[in-house]
C-alpha cells in the first residue's frame, strides 16, 4: 500500500492512472513480480503481488514510485514528495488471509462510495479477476482461482 502525502491526491486525470499501470507492468516484469490484484484510488494504491526474489517488491515499488513522482511533478508543475513515506507491505502466507486481502483491494472503491459495484471502477483488477476480462497486468493467484470468481463478489 502506498498513500499520497498528507492523504492528498496522487492521481488527477485518467492519463495518470494509465501511465501508472503501464509502468507497474514494466517494473513488475523487470523485478520478477506478479500482480494478482490492484486498485488505484485517488489518493492511494493497493497491490497484491508475489515475487520470486526476496527484494522484488522493494525494487518494483522504488522504481515505480520514482518514475511516477517525476511524471506528476513535471506534468503538474509541482515539486517535492508525492508519497507519504515508503510503501507499506505485509507478508501474506495463509490462503484465507490472501482471499481477504484480495477482496479488500478490489472492493475498496465500493466501500469508499465511489461506485456501487466493483466492476464499475476502471482502475482495479476486479474486471479481470471477478469478470474474466483480459488484463495483461494481472496474473491470477492460484488460491483465488481455486476459490472461484464469486469469492471476490461478496460484499
Amino acid at each position: 500500500m502506498q498513500r499520497g502525502n498528507n492523504r492528498q491526491a496522487c492521481f488527477y486525470a485518467d492519463d495518470d492512472y494509465v501511465f501508472y499501470l503501464d509502468w507497474l507492468k514494466e517494473y513488475a516484469r523487470k523485478a520478477g513480480c506478479q500482480i494478482h490484484a490492484y486498485v488505484l484510488m485517488t489518493n492511494h494504491v493497493h497491490l497484491l503481488i508475489s515475487s520470486l526474489r526476496a527484494d522484488g517488491a522493494g525494487i518494483l515499488m522504488k522504481a515505480l514510485g520514482q518514475r511516477y513522482v517525476q511524471y506528476v511533478n513535471r506534468q503538474y508543475r509541482r515539486s517535492g514528495t508525492l508519497w507519504e513515506g515508503r510503501f507499506r507491505s505485509c507478508l501474506v502466507q495463509q490462503d484465507e488471509y490472501l482471499l481477504s486481502c484480495h477482496r479488500y483491494i478490489e472492493l475498496n472503491p465500493v466501500r469508499a462510495g465511489m461506485v456501487s459495484h466493483p466492476g464499475d471502477y476502471p482502475w482495479s483488477s476486479y474486471r479481470a479477476n471477478g469478470q474474466g476480462e483480459a488484463d495483461a497486468l494481472v496474473s491470477p493467484q492460484p488460491a483465488v482461482l481455486a476459490a472461484g470468481r464469486h469469492s471476490c463478489r461478496t460484499l
